[in-house]
């Protein structure tokens, strides 16, 4: 199992915990954890870990190198990745490994956890809803996360490790399937992530994805057109999107479904202000 570690000690703990938790036999798997060089410091990092995972320091700035980094220190011959704010439930590893019999690279459910349903903030109603969905991105987007991931070591080197900085994770998985890896769906290896609560760190990850992508895309033929027609459609999508606010089951009551409603066109007119930023702030000249 590999994972990624910053400045997360909390996290780390719940994650360990979970890992160690597995169904899958013990003396079949190993934890390598790659601290990114967290400002804490690598002894706090292993007060925590202990001697329950193997423990190496990557100084490469990014998840990308933390986990090239911990796969160089494994062993194994199947890769389990997960990052380390994530909670696997009991079967995750071992319904990963089996869907590795159909498939050639796996993704994972992950569910939204919240810390209190009943109140929950209009962000975490929000990512209830439309957060990490790994089955649209495996089935209809060609492409998986890292959070939630397994491949044989041979097709990881195969399709080499890791790039650093912009979605390296979505970055990869299509490497590997335009080499012709066959991707696939394993609802039953599920994890928790934890919501994000506030506007603001809502508006961090989308700041964080809208610049991403955009930088993906830097370069190719027709980027500006294409990422202005692409983003001017942003609030016609909340529109698409809002019937699957109220039909979705992952909210129970009027004022959640409600809250997540209000996110979603919020979020998306400021994807568009923010998208059109970036456009004029890369303009030629």
């Amino acid at each position: 199992m590999i994972m990624p570690h910053y400045q997360d000690l909390r996290g780390l703990e719940i994650g360990l915990r979970a890992l160690e938790a597995q169904t899958y036999p013990k003396d079949r798997f190993e934890i390598v954890i790659a601290d990114n060089n967290s400002p804490i410091g690598i002894d706090a990092v292993r007060a925590v870990v202990g001697d329950r995972a193997k423990l190496v320091l990557v100084t490469d700035k990014g998840a990308g190198p933390a986990r090239n980094g911990a796969v160089a220190a494994s062993k194994g011959e199947i890769l389990a990745f997960i990052d380390s704010d994530c909670v696997a439930e009991p079967q995750w590893l071992v319904e990963g490994v089996k869907a590795l019999d159909r498939f050639d690279l796996v993704g994972g459910r992950v569910r939204v956890l919240v810390s209190d349903p009943p109140n929950m903030t209009p962000a975490e109603a929000f990512e209830r809803v439309f957060a990490f969905d790994f089955k649209t991105y495996i089935e209809k987007k060609g492409f998986t996360g890292a959070g939630n991931m397994f491949c044989r070591r041979d097709l990881f080197e195969k399709v080499g490790g890791f790039g650093v900085g912009m979605s390296e994770d979505v970055d990869w998985s299509r490497r590997a399937v335009a080499g012709g890896a066959r991707l696939g769906y394993a609802p039953t290896a599920a994890i928790g992530h934890p919501a994000r609560v506030t506007w603001d760190e809502l508006v961090g990850k989308w700041r964080r994805v809208n610049a991403e992508t955009y930088g993906l895309m830097n370069g190719k033929k027709g980027q500006r057109t294409r990422w202005l027609l692409r983003n001017l459609l942003m609030p016609l999508s909340a529109v698409a999107h809002t019937p699957k606010v109220f039909r979705s089951p992952e909210l129970d009551t009027l004022e959640q479904r409600l809250k997540a409603l209000v996110t979603l066109y919020r979020i998306r007119f400021w994807r568009l202000r923010d998208a059109l930023a970036l456009l004029h702030a890369s303009r030629p000249g």
